[in-house]
């Protein structure tokens, strides 16, 4: 749990392994997932590491997997996903993986090839059973052979080569037939057309029914042609159009009866073809069927098989070659786990040799590690966007779990949105498994599922919101009763009316009593409804955002004392502390002493406490800080809320304005007296202040333990130039930060108004109108608005609105919260572990 608050304690360890024992070691760390190894070949050629060949093996196997599993999806064949997680296969079994995955892709291959030799001589005999049929028809258009010949050739030649050849004899027509892509047909006819001068004819008819293309297994729609021509020139044009057009070429008999033979003769083979190509199919599906069972398995596998080796790569070789060197980043708490999974390994493989964990001492930054589960993983996530955080730096995250869902439902407070909102969120975490089963590649919804509990989180506390300023779908609820009574109406009667009134505590229309959890209900019927919560939400939003940044100010503080920077503490913290209170929470202080000390009243007696001689909040706080004295009535006798206000008011002010050179000038001082002072006993070994407020003289480690953490952003070697610039930097933007920070917290109270407002207004200009109707004819029409309103609401106020509400929570947290405490400035830890490595193997596949 430790971890969760701030990162876990890591180490650098130095591993020696058995060669024979190495590859069962670092199987078992894979289980594990609880280190993460560094790169001791740097400089080394992928090419040229030890292990090399047993990758480019595995990658081989990879690919005939990815084969099988194209052919097994292309035949919508179920693969089996028994959810195992099978151990990696030891070295000697890669040898029989690479067997079976050899044969299953020959003989897949073998009957693909004859599958589709076969479906190419299947498409070609029903291509000529469609042109004996169709060629057939053209045929038998004209009544008599003789005469239809004649009127083609007539067409064909002209009167003057008919009178010549007269005394020759009968005019002898040649054809070809063939079928031809129907969208060629147009530009086809053109080219012959114009290639032959007009000298063929054509005829066309379309193959009603789809055939397929067996290279592709595309659906293809083709037409029959038929070209009469004369002579051979005109044969050899034609054959070479048909040839540019991919029109493919059929022998035609010009008898009837040889017509009707060659039919017969294709419709035989083709039934024998369908035969053979069925029982070639079934063949291909049982060989499919029986991969599908065991495909899942043996991809995880061969993945685990590629990841232990590429590890290895990692590895470096002593002088002996029998010996592998590795260095690793380890969590502190878990080197005894990792130690039983180095023995688990070493039983495996046989060795009689253990393995040597030894921690290292190092300056290097470790890794950030934070410990996360299902529930804390979402909000870690929403942090590491912003910046990994340093090594053993305040986790912000555990504080997120809060505080993000509640500024969240302060802009999104409704109880009917935000029970819907956490319906929603309930229902994915109901269904986690399911859900997470199914592995949608949809990235919207692999948003929405990640995030399920901070959208319940955020449902939950919507409700409390909307319960608080009593708003469902801009109506109210009147659970207590109102303690208003409006014009001598009856408190029973006073939310049922449907007039607005304007609201004055100062009437006796108001009772002694308040209403018992949140707003009034009485206020929904009010005109003075928006500058009350005008004034209300304002109020909340500037001092929920004071709170919010001083409890980061606050954590900045534990980031100084674990890492031992008194200096930090003593020149940032406390005058951003002092800046901070005697300005911003001063002004909330004013807040609840105006609460407490004034009241709605009309009597005379009482005047100075009434709201007329309340002042402002903002005004006093503006002439607080320009050194003005506030206007006021002389009925009211004082502008100030307490007695020696003014002079109080001067004091914090003056405080607060040295607090800047503070900020500025004192850190890059104590550490240039450091220095100096550094120099002049650089031989002595007397006790000097640096700018972690520590001894210079470092303390002798355990070079079996890891240095000290540095504190983020610290400038042991920097130059004093940078040195003053940076403090300057970082005082003007907490300085002028503290002001616009503040102001950016009324992004609760814009955002809680408008969500109001917009609500009301799709109630009032939508629904209302179907309340409007009497009768059946009421009845249907409000079905047809509540249905149009029910879209609208969840589109634009959920989705919308509730995107909005998130993006400006998350900024808060972000800019005006981290930026308090959190430098980000860290590397995550990756551990070498086989669950990450098929997650991501996974969703790159389904990319």
């Amino acid at each position: 749990m430790a971890s969760l608050f701030r990162s876990a304690e890591m180490t650098l360890c130095q591993l020696f392994l058995q060669s024979e024992a190495a590859y069962a070691c670092v199987s078992e760390l894979g289980e594990l997932g609880l280190v993460q190894f560094r790169d001791l070949n740097p400089d080394v050629n992928v090419f040229q590491r030890k292990f090399v060949n047993e990758v480019r093996r595995c990658d081989e196997m990879e690919r005939k997997l990815r084969y099988l599993e194209k052919e097994i999806k292309k035949d919508k064949i179920p693969m089996l996903d028994t959810g195992e997680n099978p151990e990696a296969p030891q070295p000697r079994e890669m040898i029989d993986l690479e067997a079976t995955f050899e044969k299953l892709e020959n003989e897949l291959r073998e009957v693909n090839q004859n599958a589709e030799a076969l479906k190419r001589n299947f498409l070609e005999l029903t291509e000529l059973k469609q042109i004996l049929r169709k060629t057939q028809v053209f045929f038998d258009e004209h009544e008599g052979g003789i005469h239809s010949t004649e009127s083609m050739t007539r067409a064909l030649i002209s009167d003057d080569s008919i009178a010549r050849q007269s005394t020759l004899g009968p005019v002898q027509l040649g054809f070809v037939a063939g079928v031809i892509l129907r969208e060629r047909i147009p530009a086809f006819e053109r080219m012959l057309w114009r290639a032959c001068r007009g000298n063929v004819f054509l005829r066309q008819a379309e193959i009603e029914t789809p055939l397929e293309d067996p290279s592709t297994g595309d659906q293809v729609y083709k037409s029959v042609f038929i070209i009469f021509f004369q002579g051979d020139q005109l044969k050899t044009r034609v054959k070479k159009i048909c040839e540019g057009f991919r029109a493919t070429l059929y022998p035609c008999p010009e008898a009837p009866a040889d017509r009707r033979e060659m039919a017969m003769g294709v419709m035989t083979r083709i039934e024998d073809l369908n035969t053979v190509l069925g029982q070639t199919q079934d063949h291909r599906h049982r060989v499919l069927v029986a991969a599908a069972k065991n495909i899942k398995n043996w991809f995880i596998k061969v993945r685990k098989i590629k990841a232990i080796y590429h590890t290895l790569n990692l590895f470096n070789l002593d002088v002996t070659q029998k010996c592998l060197i590795a260095e690793c980043w380890v969590p502190v708490l878990d080197l005894e786990n990792i130690q039983l999974a180095l023995r688990r390994g070493t039983e495996r493989s046989g060795s009689s040799v253990p393995p040597i964990l030894n921690r290292m001492d190092t300056p290097e930054d470790p890794p950030t590690y934070n410990h996360t589960n299902k529930f804390t993983s979402a909000f870690q996530t929403l942090i590491d966007s912003y910046g990994i955080a340093s090594y053993r730096e305040m986790n912000p995250a555990p504080y997120t779990i809060i505080t993000f869902p509640f500024l969240f439902a302060v802009m999104f407070g409704d109880l009917g949105h935000g029970s819907l909102m956490m319906l929603f969120g309930l229902w994915m975490v109901l269904k986690e498994k399911p859900l997470a089963a199914k592995k949608s590649d949809n990235e919207i919804w692999n948003i929405f599922f990640g995030g399920r509990y901070i959208i319940f989180l955020m449902g939950v506390f919507s409700m409390y919101t909307g319960l608080i300023y009593n708003d469902m779908f801009a109506k109210s609820l009147n659970i207590f009763g109102s303690s208003w009574q409006v014009k001598n109406i009856s408190k029973a009667d006073a939310i049922s009316i449907t007039s607005v009134h304007m609201l004055d505590p100062a009437t006796d229309d108001y009772f002694d009593y308040s209403y018992a959890i949140g707003m009034d209900p009485v206020w929904q019927l009010a005109k003075n409804k928006i500058i009350f919560q005008n004034s209300f939400k304002m109020k909340i939003s500037i001092i929920l955002g004071i709170t919010h940044m001083l409890f980061g100010v606050s954590m900045s503080l534990f980031n100084h004392m674990y890492f031992k920077n008194k200096l930090s503490i003593i020149c940032e913290f406390i005058p951003q502390v002092i800046f901070l209170v005697f300005l911003f929470f001063y002004m909330v202080m004013l807040m609840f002493i105006k609460w407490f000390m004034y009241y709605a009243t009309n009597e005379r007696t009482h005047i100075t406490y009434s709201t007329r001689c309340a002042p402002s909040i903002l005004i006093t706080f503006i002439n607080m800080m320009l050194n003005k004295e506030t206007d006021y009535e002389k009925i009211c006798e004082t502008p100030y809320l307490f007695a020696g206000q003014g002079g109080i008011q001067k004091l914090l002010v003056f405080c607060a304005l040295i607090c800047v050179p503070w900020m500025l000038l004192a850190k890059p001082i104590m550490i240039m007296r450091s220095r100096k002072q550094q120099s002049i006993s650089s031989n002595t070994h007397q006790p000097m202040t640096t700018e972690n407020g520590v001894d210079s003289e470092l303390p002798v480690h355990n070079n079996m333990v890891h240095q000290p953490p540095t504190q983020p952003g610290g400038h042991d070697s920097e130059p004093m130039a940078e040195i003053f610039i940076h403090q300057g930097i970082h005082t003007i933007e907490y300085v002028l930060g503290s002001v616009s920070h503040t102001a950016s917290y009324l992004r609760l109270w814009a955002l809680s108004l408008a969500h109001a407002q917009l609500s009301e207004v799709l109630w009032n200009m939508v629904l209302k109108k179907g309340l409007g109707f009497d009768g059946w004819i009421g009845g249907i029409g409000l079905y047809i608005i509540f249905a149009f309103w029910s879209c609208l609401t969840v589109s634009i106020l959920v989705l919308m609105e509730g995107l909005s509400a998130f993006l400006h929570t998350l900024r808060l947290h972000w800019v005006e919260f981290q930026s308090k405490f959190y430098s980000g400035t860290g590397y995550a830890f990756q551990p070498f572990s086989f669950e990450n490595i098929l997650d991501s193997a996974s969703n790159t596949k389904e990319e």
